[in-house]
């Protein structure tokens, strides 16, 4: 897109043309990549992170020139804003639908990441089973294991798709979507009879479970000088208003650099009330980090609990 933009000046013009030319995957969204401030931007976010381990995020909320500018550089009227080598590919409903019948993977290229097959147990009991839901199938049929972001494990019978990732495990062929594979190394699955007839699915990629804590027992580690990154998840306006000394904003400048911590770093989330911050936590769990924590209340509880000169809005 070169032609400039009805009614875009030209400093946004540049400024956007900038950023979709240098990165492969763009997002324009509303809050990052680590905490969507939105839904449909946090559908589009769950769908990328399926595929590509590397991409950038721009925060629209952050900046309101870029918030205007985008919607008249692609003469789009909402956010999220997808960009794919340099190419403007949609919205949510667009980015979901491309999505579901496999064009979006193919648009995304050389960007999709190399799965290789993951390591699955299958026990005697479950390939039983698995045989002979086989042998009722429609011929053609695969059976797919499907993993979503919050590791809920699901079984079925259907067609091939494209860029499966097909395993052999005791005898049986199980095929995976990409983001399923990437989440199933492990993975065992067995059939019991009891206290409840079914498959069970063993999997030790499950994230931890996202830790409530309380902003009093916060402000003890912080007092006792316990190594943590203390993140606030509001927007930047938010934080302007009022603050937690010695938090850092969680955004576009410092999310990758968080992604690489190791996997056990103390990570604590704070927003406003504590809803947010909550999404994000759990992003992070999906991430695989394992001691996360969000605390509960947000700032008006630090405000009510712990520091008073914190103001409230």
């Amino acid at each position: 897109m070169n032609d400039a933009a009805p009614g875009l000046d030209d400093n946004t013009q540049n400024e956007l043309a900038r950023l979709v030319e240098s990165n492969d995957v763009l997002l324009f969204m509303k809050g990052n990549r680590g905490a969507p401030q939105c839904g449909f931007s946090a559908a589009v976010v769950e769908i990328l992170d399926r595929y590509v381990p590397d991409y950038t995020t721009v925060d629209v909320l952050s900046n309101p020139e870029i918030r205007t500018g985008i919607k008249k550089f692609s003469d789009w009227p909402t956010i999220p804003q997808l960009y794919v080598h340099g190419e403007f590919l949609g919205g949510c409903d667009i980015i979901k639908q491309m999505d579901t019948d496999g064009e979006l993977i193919t648009a995304l290229g050389d960007a999709v990441a190399k799965v290789d097959p993951p390591t699955v147990t299958l026990t005697d009991s479950a390939a039983e089973v698995f045989r002979q839901a086989s042998a009722e199938g429609d011929r053609g049929d695969e059976l797919r294991v499907t993993i979503d972001s919050a590791y809920r494990h699901d079984l079925s019978l259907g067609p091939s798709q494209q860029h499966d990732i097909a395993v052999i495990a005791n005898g049986i062929k199980l095929v995976f979507d990409p983001s399923s594979a990437r989440r199933a190394s492990g993975l065992v699955i067995d059939y019991i009879k009891e206290p409840q007839e079914g498959f069970k699915m063993d999997n030790p990629n499950a994230p931890a479970q996202v830790t409530q804590t309380s902003p009093a027992e916060i402000k003890a580690w912080i007092d006792a000088g316990e190594a943590m990154h203390f993140l606030d998840v509001r927007s930047p306006e938010e934080r302007n208003t009022a603050r937690i000394e010695g938090t850092v904003l969680l955004g576009s400048d410092n999310i990758d650099a968080l992604m690489q911590l190791p996997k056990d770093t103390k990570i604590v989330f704070h927003c406003h009330h504590g809803m947010r911050s909550y999404q994000a936590a759990q992003h992070f769990t999906q991430q695989g980090f394992r001691n996360v924590h969000n605390m509960v209340g947000g700032i008006d509880a630090w405000s009510n609990e712990v520091d008073a000169s914190v103001p409230k809005y």
